[in-house]
């Protein structure tokens, strides 16, 4: 196994493109356990941690999006953008150790494009866009067409992550996720929501609970229809429990779950209806008590 260590951004895309199936490292979180575990065992390892703009992270000017680098640790996710970024915030909180959140960062979520990876709902209900590049040049792909099968994403063997564009939250997000203890454990299933007052629309997103992370896409244009003819957005009135419930009950048909050691099928569909229930409640109520506001809840 050749291990290549490149000085700058440059240098990578060079690396990337004489050597194509050269495995991306900068936390190492993932991609250090298959190796150990001898699941992997690449011909070249690409080390980017030299590569400090990686690990650097901006707003845009009119403050509407983050630019997030790949290798920025969860744990500065979640102490400098939780008010920009309150769903990849909360879902941050739930990565494994400390020891971890201060290594990994998203890059390592989508290239693995795990469907159990943390920050996928979050990404999804945010409409997060992957800007990734190679030295034919740099593409956006939104982050609905980026999954394409199990461990598989829309990446071109040359390309590797340069950042994600994330919209700031214009209104309250949540993340909410079940695993068989409260710690270093992979999610059994997961499920992310964002409201959207500026939009009037709402969007979600599903982990370890289908082949690839997806949204609800159903149970989102109910919802936007429900809230629409109600007058919600604007009389800030409660969500019904029977608006409620059929959000939820669409949310647990948008899976298509596998039965597996960490939980059954049946159990996954049923645990992400009462997460969509739940946070459904919780990001409405933040946004009655601040209007537009992003307000903060709790993770379950």
């Amino acid at each position: 196994m050749d291990f290549l260590r490149p000085a700058s951004w440059e240098e990578a895309l060079a690396a990337k493109a004489e050597y194509p199936t050269a495995v991306p490292i900068a936390g190492g979180t993932d991609v250090m356990v298959e190796i150990n575990f001898d699941h992997r065992r690449p011909d070249h390892l690409l080390d980017l941690n030299r590569i400090g703009e990686l690990s650097e992270w901006e707003v845009s000017a009119d403050g509407g999006t983050v630019r997030l680098g790949p290798s920025v640790p969860y744990t500065r996710i979640m102490r400098d953008l939780r008010t920009e970024l309150p769903g990849l915030a909360l879902a941050s909180h739930t990565v494994a150790s400390p020891q971890i959140r201060n290594r990994g960062g998203v890059g390592g979520n989508l290239g693995t494009a795990s469907p159990a990876g943390d920050a996928h709902p979050a990404l999804l209900s945010a409409g997060a866009r992957v800007e990734v590049e190679s030295v034919r040049g740099s593409r956006l792909i939104p982050i609905d067409d980026f999954y394409t099968g199990v461990k598989r994403n829309a990446m071109a063997p040359d390309e590797l992550i340069r950042s994600v564009h994330i919209r700031t939250a214009d209104g309250p997000q949540q993340f909410s996720k079940v695993g068989t203890r409260n710690a270093m454990v992979i999610a059994v299933c997961a499920f992310g929501i964002a409201l959207h007052p500026e939009t009037r629309t709402v969007r979600t997103g599903i982990g370890s609970a289908a082949p690839t992370p997806v949204r609800a896409r159903e149970a989102e244009d109910f919802l936007n229809a429900a809230l629409a003819d109600g007058g919600f957005w604007d009389n800030g009135q409660i969500i019904t429990p029977s608006v409620a419930k059929r959000f939820a009950e669409l949310c647990s048909g948008a899976c298509n779950p596998i039965d597996d050691v960490r939980g059954s099928a049946g159990y996954r569909r049923h645990a992400v209806g009462i997460m969509a229930r739940r946070t459904l409640g919780w990001v409405w109520e933040a946004y009655r008590a601040g209007g537009s506001s992003k307000g903060e809840a709790q993770c379950a």
